[in-house]
């Protein structure tokens, strides 16, 4: 992707918020209780707005991007609210690989900093 404007990078960041407080506090569907919203980023017409989502703990990613799409109406309607702005971008969801990854790369680095780069198999 090209880099944002600083318009569009405004944008992201107020939907980025608007949408991790919606998620956390106004939703209650228990699939996005460990949902954390990563990045925002907004086509360069802001019709789109791909929202990068990480998981905490142990959840199943697939579910939890099926019940954002499946609120995706609820979400764009208070975003409209609470933003004001002309048109609240269509809302794409997908999980961020890097927060998912992100556990498993910091174990990863205190192993090899203990000078032990692999698991070490029974014998």
């Amino acid at each position: 992707m090209e880099p944002q404007s600083h318009r569009n990078e405004r944008i992201a960041e107020a939907l980025r918020e608007e949408l991790s407080e919606l998620i956390g506090y106004e939703m209650s569907d228990p699939r996005v209780v460990n949902v954390v919203v990563t990045d925002v980023q907004t086509s360069p017409d802001k019709r789109h707005a791909h929202v990068h989502i990480g998981l905490t703990g142990e959840s199943d990613s697939a579910e939890a991007v099926l019940a954002l799409e499946n609120a995706r109406g609820f979400l764009r309607r208070e975003l409209a609210r609470r933003l004001d702005m002309y048109r609240v971008p269509d809302l794409h969801f997908q999980v961020d690989v890097s927060a998912e990854l992100g556990g498993r790369l910091e174990q990863l680095l205190k192993r090899m900093k203990k000078g032990r780069p692999r698991d070490s198999a029974p014998e």
